[in-house]
């Protein structure tokens, strides 16, 4: 008999601790940035940039920031600027109201979203996450400052939080975190008014707490998610959660413009020596590069660029301000790290419109004509017109045959709607229940509607009709309904 024993090799264990000697540590790739060697987080203290790109963002994110917290409040034709109201199913978008009877218009829309992306990432790389992500605007743009201004430069935020507990210390920190408590509140107040309104939003504020307990409690768990984010996850936000900067490897060539280190002009790294100059440098083949690792300090993300194009760049700029300025004191021009794309670093080549963005562009066209045609032809009221459940025609002593619909008429304008309902070719009587029809804005009318025709007129057991919706003498739609008879022509009493 063989002997039971497994085999020799599937004995041997690993000790998890000497895991650590299979990593290259001096290699970018075989570990996180934000990780120490045991595997604790290692905590991010980036350097406050400064410079031409920084000042840019800070303009940029006072335009956005604004439209973000004003736009609940802004009013186009009476309704929101924006507001996805998803359990009232009612949407608002530049103004224009949509309802889940326009899903085909949601879907293209998606669809114009996934495609934009696709064309924006392909020419620009993530320029969004750096410019115009509400997460790298808030976190970078206002947390980081507020902690500039009440923690001090990095160097003192990592000497105070390795440092025992002191009154400044403490004050420091209980300012810092009540402000970010505060901010986060009002972050999630102006996200819950994109969902349910800004009129809404006042009424609930100013309203007795006592009755909206859910609502609260719901606020008060958005704010300590909101707090915990741009307190404690941070840079980690857009490193493990947000899937884009997984899927941009997919979408960037050779031709996309990222924040890239010019390795061909900086390499070989070299410190730079008092009295050195440019010409020594280049004589014993020592590139532009000094090694003050300036660019790192400055990441958000604590990544070195130079090691190339990295998941966790968000193409913030901060090491090209950084690099700059340093390149500024050695009297070598800008650059170093700038906007480029694989080519223009390699060949010299300038940024240019490649037939894959071409076919990008054309795509996203499309999609957008489609969407703007659907979103400025659809109709102001969605009717639907539909046989009662359960009723059969009915004979009158007169003769004629009579059907019982359910009508459900949506009013997608800001305005009371009154309308009239006509059979188009004349071939019958038609009677709304209740008299008449007004369907009040921005909702959903419910009535029956009898439809009366005399059996001369009938195509047979099932006849087609067409109901014109009208306002006024204007036609806004026309439904299409089937009038049920008998089998067989009735007797006329």
């Amino acid at each position: 008999m063989s002997d039971p024993s497994p085999h020799p090799t599937s004995q041997a264990t690993h000790d998890p601790r000497e895991v650590t000697q299979d990593v290259d540590w001096d290699n970018y790739r075989d570990h996180l940035a934000t990780a120490e060697k045991d595997g604790r987080r290692r905590w991010i203290y980036p350097k406050k940039p400064m410079g031409r790109w920084y000042r840019r963002r800070t303009y940029v994110s006072w335009a956005l920031l604004a439209i973000m917290f004003v736009g609940p409040f802004v009013r186009i034709h009476g309704n929101p600027l924006l507001m996805f109201n998803i359990v009232e199913r009612k949407f608002s978008i530049l103004g224009q109201l949509f309802w889940p009877e326009d899903t085909i218009i949601f879907a293209v829309a998606m669809l114009v979203f996934l495609t934009g992306i696709i064309t924006f990432t392909t020419a620009f790389g993530r320029l969004w996450c750096g410019w115009t992500c509400p997460q790298t605007l808030l976190m970078e743009l206002v947390f980081r400052k507020i902690e500039y201004l009440l923690e001090g430069t990095a160097l003192q935020q990592r000497a105070r939080n390795t440092g025992p507990w002191t009154a400044d210390k403490f004050l420091r920190k209980a300012a810092k975190h009540g402000v970010f408590l505060a901010l986060s509140f009002i972050i999630g107040n102006t996200l819950l008014s994109y969902i349910i309104g800004s009129d809404q939003l006042i009424r609930i504020i100013t309203d007795d707490p006592r009755n909206h307990v859910v609502g609260l409690t719901f606020m008060i768990l958005f704010t300590l998610l909101f707090y915990s984010i741009f307190a404690r996850f941070r840079e980690q936000a857009c490193t493990f959660i947000c899937p884009y900067g997984r899927f941009q490897s997919a979408m960037l060539d050779e031709n996309s413009m990222v924040v890239a280190y010019d390795h061909k002009r900086g390499e070989a790294r070299a410190p730079l020596h008092r009295g050195e100059t440019t010409e020594d440098r280049q004589a014993a083949g020592k590139g532009d590069c000094i090694s003050c690792h300036q660019c790192v300090a400055v990441c958000p993300t604590g990544i070195d660029i130079r090691n190339g194009l990295q998941m966790e760049c968000v193409h913030c700029t901060a090491c090209i301000d950084a690099c700059d300025e340093v390149m500024d004191k050695i009297h070598r021009p800008r650059g170093l790290i700038r906007y480029a794309s694989l080519n223009a670093i390699e060949k010299g080549d300038r940024l240019r419109f490649t037939p894959r963005m071409g076919i990008y562009s054309g795509v996203l066209a499309v999609l957008i004509t489609v969407f703007l045609v659907l979103a400025f032809t659809r109709s102001e009221v969605e009717t639907m017109l539909l046989r009662a459940p359960g009723a059969l025609f009915q004979q009158t002593p007169q003769g004629t045959i009579k059907n019982l619909y359910t009508l459900k008429v949506i009013n997608k304008t800001s305005h009371d709607i009154p309308l009239e309902l006509r059979l188009e070719g004349g071939q019958g009587t038609l009677s709304v229940m209740g008299g008449k029809l007004v369907v009040p804005k921005e909702d959903l009318a419910k009535t029956s509607v009898l439809i009366e025709m005399d059996p001369a007129q009938l195509q047979g057991p099932s006849t087609p009709l067409r109901v014109g919706v009208y306002t006024g003498d204007k036609l806004i739609e026309t439904v299409k309904t089937v009038f049920i008879g008998p089998r067989t022509q009735p007797i006329t009493p």
